[in-house]
């Protein structure tokens, strides 16, 4: 307002009716405080006089819904405003809420598992966190029916025992609204050689349509491999159950076939929710830290939980690039089996001469907490190697006695079969009594230079309900 050459005396008077309007504000705030305070009060005294056993751990949830209550009221500011001078910042004041929080009025936090459990997964669509910067609740409110009904057809997707609703998704990205301009990746990072790549700016043409949140929804994919280890489990097949488990575990490398760009980077505290009814699954994830970045992820499907976190890091060595995940992968399935992985180490080649492309080597162990466990070797590509993107593993008992054998490669298929008969032969074909575990799916059929599978295309598309 003195900016704008306003005068003394009109600048008080609105300091004036600010400090009143607060103050009615402030006195209907705490009429609504005391009135809450005395119904949980009176409920809980009646429950008492009625001869209702309360136990320790209900009297503390009790006690901690009462000082939460207490303490949202008095950091929000909201009875102590009048104190501060229009001049302090938002930082003096919360700075001022810090100090006169003692020890016994902390605020206490609850687990959201519950939110979790009240969802049904019936609603349609996903939930879009990173394009729109709009953070919104997990999808179990009422959306609108008609626009349900036009996404899905007749018909349901069948998938071993579970049947699944059909949703119809776009097959193919929207139109660029202006034409991107080639930069030299090699003219951004000749400077940076040796150092952490997630401290570098890249231009935006490095990147692809997808934020790092989205990504991690896209080890999702090959689901039904899940459902099909939840089948096998209920029938007492506990071998079959991580053969798939471990075909799961290589499926989320295919995704990386033909993708040279990097994803966005999201916001501190940004989330994505993705509900697909026709896979049964619901995905949330975050990111909870900047540097170093590491996003958390929980998905819930027919009979089993999937969650991790999910930091990189990342070296320039030139003419190459090496990104070493860390962090743990769990899959959780109902009747208590739970199995955990680490991802291997990736490597992109080719940076400044030739054709790019990327590399996943390394050892994937598979640790089960029941009777058998799995180790993967991704090889590593050579120059004269004409059979590149090898995987090849075993299964072995709590005994160490090899069970079955793996083979296949992690942008094609997976196999299976009984005994070591597959580490007698070096060819890469399957033997013929090898069984097929897993393969992937086809190329959507309008590919852009991003190389985007068809399940990729659909993580951020705006189905009609969530469009405003």
């Amino acid at each position: 307002m003195r900016a704008e050459g306003l005068g003394e005396e009109l600048i008080k008077d609105c300091e004036q009716i600010m400090i009143s309007e607060l103050s009615e504000y402030h006195r209907q705030l705490k009429v609504q405080y005391e009135e809450h305070i005395t119904l949980l009060k009176n409920t809980y005294d009646s429950q008492l006089e009625e001869g209702v056993t309360v136990d320790d751990e209900s009297r503390a949830i009790h006690e901690s819904q009462l000082q939460l209550m207490k303490h949202e009221f008095s950091s929000s500011g909201h009875g102590k405003f009048s104190e501060y001078s229009t001049t302090e910042s938002s930082d003096d004041v919360g700075k001022q809420d810090l100090d006169e929080l003692s020890d016994e009025d902390e605020p206490y936090f609850f687990d959201t598992e519950e939110l979790f459990n009240d969802c049904n997964g019936t609603s349609s669509s996903m939930i879009l966190g990173s394009d729109d910067n709009n953070s919104k609740g997990w999808p179990c409110e009422n959306h609108n029916h008609s626009a349900d009904a036009a996404n899905m057809h007749t018909g349901t997707v069948q998938s071993d025992h579970v049947t699944y609703p059909h949703i119809q998704r776009r097959k193919r990205l929207p139109e660029p609204t202006e034409k991107e301009k080639y930069v030299s990746l090699w003219s951004v990072i000749k400077d940076n050689v040796g150092k952490d790549l997630t401290r570098v700016c890249l231009p935006v043409y490095f990147n692809e349509p997808l934020s790092s949140l989205q990504k991690c929804c896209e080890e999702l994919e090959y689901s039904y491999l899940l459902d099909r280890a939840y089948e096998y489990g209920k029938m007492g097949n506990s071998l079959m159950r991580i053969l798939n488990v471990a075909a799961f575990a290589v499926s989320g490398y295919a995704c990386c076939d033909g993708r040279l760009c990097k994803p966005f980077n999201p916001l501190l505290g940004e989330t994505y929710e993705a509900d697909y009814p026709e896979k049964g699954i619901r995905f949330f994830s975050e990111k909870v830290s900047h540097h170093p970045m590491l996003i958390a992820c929980h998905c819930e499907g027919k009979g089993w939980k999937f969650w991790g976190d999910s930091n990189l890091r990342s070296k320039f060595w030139g003419r190459s690039i090496q990104l070493d995940p860390v962090g743990t992968l769990t899959l959780e399935f109902d009747d208590g089996e739970v199995f955990q992985w680490n991802k291997v180490t990736t490597t992109i080649y080719n940076l400044i001469l030739g054709k790019v492309y990327c590399d996943h080597h390394g050892t994937m162990n598979i640790r089960g907490n029941c009777q058998y466990s799995c180790k993967l070797k991704f090889k590593e590509q050579s120059l004269l190697d004409r059979n590149p993107r090898q995987v090849q593993g075993f299964v072995e008992d709590c005994e160490g006695a090899k069970i079955a054998a793996l083979r296949g490669k992690w942008d094609d298929s997976m196999y299976y079969a009984e005994g070591d008969a597959m580490f007698r032969t070096n060819d890469s074909r399957s033997p013929e009594n090898a069984s097929l575990l897993w393969r992937r799916s086809k190329p959507p059929d309008n590919p852009t230079r991003y190389n985007l599978s068809s399940f990729a295309i659909t993580l951020n598309e705006l189905t009609p309900e969530l469009q405003f």
